[in-house]
């Protein structure tokens, strides 16, 4: 006579929730390794716009006084009056300090959410609803 048991075939049910275990675990493990590689990320951005407007301070307190009595000489000898000379100079320069802080903030401006972490985890959560309800 055929036997008809078939469960020699199947794994048991605690190798099964062994396995599910194991699957759920490395899940949340490669979940946590996303996070941290997007925070990272946000962490370069933010830095780096930060040290853009480090730099936009740095050139305007540093470079404004002795440069700024140059030029205004220099455009002094173009034609203009003095007073005219430093407005012009002075104008100049927080234009040049308005580049950078844009360049600052566009940087900045990418630091964002983890959208990649919020997408896989929210599809892992669905699937995983998806089987525990069949």
């Amino acid at each position: 006579m055929v036997s008809t048991d078939h469960t020699a075939d199947r794994p048991s049910l605690g190798q099964l929730f062994a396995t599910a275990g194991k699957d759920l675990s490395a899940l949340v493990r490669s979940e946590i390794e996303l996070a941290k590689a997007e925070v990272r990320a946000d962490i370069r951005h933010a830095i780096s716009g930060s040290a853009l407007f480090v730099l936009a301070a740095l050139c305007g307190l540093l470079a404004l006084l002795p440069a700024s009595i140059a030029a205004a000489y220099g455009v002094r000898a173009v034609g203009l009056s003095l007073g005219w000379s430093f407005l012009v100079v002075a104008g100049s320069y927080v234009v040049l300090a308005g580049i950078f802080a844009l360049v600052g903030l566009n940087a900045l401006q990418r630091v964002g959410p983890a959208r990649r972490t919020r997408r896989t985890t929210s599809a892992n959560v669905s699937l995983l609803r998806n089987r525990s309800s069949r």
